[in-house]
């Protein structure tokens, strides 16, 4: 094996070993051309974390991202669906703007349902290659089949482009 490969994946699992284990509440559905994204928790804003969390998973392994920054975000929508799709392209717009932001973890702080605002925080750091390993990008988030299910045990799907 080539030796810049071994020591990246010393590093990788040095990071996830000096880390607790992200708790992953989410799972990836068959769709023909893009991925369907599965999301559940015990609250809303729970499922709304796991949602995005499973499109940062679907990008790279989160378990080598170390929480070095913070990022705070606020998203607006017009209803839940739109708000939903801000909240997932607004983390997705810090993930490919500079500093190119992954977490690894994401905390839903808030969920106005009245006014369809959500504030949220992320831990993380800049993505880098020598680092993380590259999953597939994610172009655009959906609104095709979008369902948010606000009962007993929340559930969302959703849909990425990828």
């Amino acid at each position: 094996m080539d030796d810049r490969l071994l020591d990246l994946t010393e590093a990788q699992e040095a990071t996830k070993a000096k880390y607790p284990p992200i708790n992953k509440k989410y799972e990836y559905l068959d769709h023909t051309a893009d991925v369907q994204i599965h999301s559940w928790g015990e609250s809303l804003e729970e499922a709304f974390e796991q949602c995005a969390m499973g499109m940062f998973g679907y990008m790279t392994d989160t378990e080598t991202v170390e929480p070095l920054d913070t990022v705070d975000m606020e998203s607006k929508g017009d209803d839940m669906e739109s708000l939903l799709f801000h909240f997932l392209d607004d983390w997705l717009y810090k993930f490919n703007a500079d500093p190119f932001f992954v977490p690894r973890e994401i905390k839903v702080l808030n969920i106005d349902r009245m006014r369809f605002r959500i504030r949220s925080i992320g831990w993380g750091e800049e993505f880098s290659l020598a680092k993380h390993p590259q999953g597939t990008e994610v172009k655009a988030i959906t609104y095709s089949a979008m369902q948010i299910h606000d009962k007993e045990k929340p559930e969302i799907f959703t849909i990425i482009d990828i």
